[in-house]
């Protein structure tokens, strides 16, 4: 990948709308593909609590753009 706004990035951003953590795995990195899902699945698994909701909702857009910002 080039850098911050090459086509990669925003390919690893779209993938993160659908899946958290998966613009990550795109970008080969697993540990923090794992910790953006784990972080907001978790978070959304305990909606009802609502601060866990709303930590993975921040996670969510966190991860979104981590993987659009990623420079190897």
């Amino acid at each position: 990948m080039s850098g911050q706004g090459s086509g990669g990035n925003v390919i690893a951003a779209l993938c993160n709308i659908f899946f958290p953590g998966l613009g990550q795995l795109v970008q080969g990195r697993i540990l923090a593909a794992l910790i953006f899902a784990i972080l907001f699945f978790g978070g959304a698994a305990l909606w009802f609590l609502i601060v866990p909701g709303i930590i993975a909702a921040i996670v969510y857009v966190w991860a979104i753009i981590d993987a659009a910002r990623y420079r190897s």
